[in-house]
């Protein structure tokens, strides 16, 4: 057995890394741009999809006020490292829908995809569901067809997060994941979109991977994250 595979070493891990996490968050000195527009959504309360690129995944918790906002889940995969980050989210007070949507251009199945949209759909009739359309192999900022169809048939409103911080670690991965370092700066922008009924789902996803970019791209500017 793979050690990443043996659930007493996910769960220790799990706990190591979420300990990590909360004290950088807590450490870290944050700015907020557009937070009214997250505000809105949370105060009609409802469901609302909440979007960023997969390598920004660590800070995301930042981006959401628990005990204030309505509860929010994470979509992960059901790999063996997504099983090590659901343990940890799950620690800081996010559980997991497992499972992501399978890549056609490369000929996978479905790899629990068709579950996870029902599971998301559901926790979309009560609050917030943390998707990353790269997630979980890319290609970096890609988009799978998962969000699309989550916000097309949920009709939830979309909350765009762009998320960074410095200093932080950057792993030698396929999105160059970045992990967090305490007592740095970090940034949290906001931007809010809604499915446009009867547009042309080509059109939906050109137009959202440019815009989740874009607030990534600001979130950098704030903090002076070099852009990969």
């Amino acid at each position: 057995m793979k050690p990443l595979r043996n659930p007493a070493v996910q769960s220790a891990l799990g706990w190591i890394l979420a300990g990590w996490l909360r004290f950088c968050y807590v450490t870290i000195r944050w700015t907020h741009h557009n937070r009214q527009a997250a505000e809105a959504i949370w105060d009609q309360g409802g469901g609302v999809l909440t979007v960023f690129w997969h390598s920004r995944t660590s800070l995301a918790p930042a981006a959401w006020p628990l005990g204030r906002a309505q509860p929010i889940k994470g979509m992960i995969s059901r790999s063996a490292d997504g099983e090590l980050f659901a343990r940890a989210m799950a620690r800081l007070g996010i559980p997991a829908v497992r499972g992501s949507s399978a890549n056609r251009d490369k000929g996978e199945t479905d790899k629990g995809g068709t579950q996870a949209l029902r599971d998301g759909l559901r926790q979309l009739k009560v609050g917030g569901l943390a998707i990353t359309p790269d997630g979980p192999r890319g290609p970096v900022h890609s988009m799978a067809e998962g969000l699309i169809v989550l916000a097309r048939l949920s009709k939830a409103p979309v909350l765009f997060v762009g998320l960074s911080c410095k200093p932080a670690i950057r792993l030698n991965n396929w999105d160059r994941t970045v992990i967090p370092l305490p007592f740095g700066k970090g940034a949290v922008v906001w931007e809010r979109a809604d499915f446009p009924e009867g547009a042309d789902l080509a059109d939906v996803t050109a137009d959202w991977r440019e815009r989740i970019t874009a607030v990534e791209a600001r979130a950098d500017a704030l903090t002076g994250l070099e852009q990969i």
